[in-house]
């Protein structure tokens, strides 16, 4: 799942340790996320759209696939 949690973090001047400790994460975790490596459980998604101040939909951009695609 593509998102913007680099981007965010970035602008509030942050680096990854700092931003997973602001979280309680390690920065593996947010390295992760931020790669589109490891999608973010619904609660941790929630965690991260508050501390932006932003919704879980202007974060994280959902990509959604045919039907067909999804039997592949």
């Amino acid at each position: 799942m593509k998102n913007r949690v680099e981007e965010l973090r970035k602008s509030m001047g942050m680096n990854q340790e700092e931003f997973a400790r602001a979280i309680r994460v390690s920065r593996q975790t947010v390295s992760s996320i931020e790669t589109g490596k490891y999608n973010p459980s619904l609660e941790l998604a929630f965690v991260i759209s508050d501390f932006f101040g932003k919704t879980i939909e202007e974060i994280f951009i959902h990509e959604r696939r045919e039907p067909d695609e999804e039997k592949e």
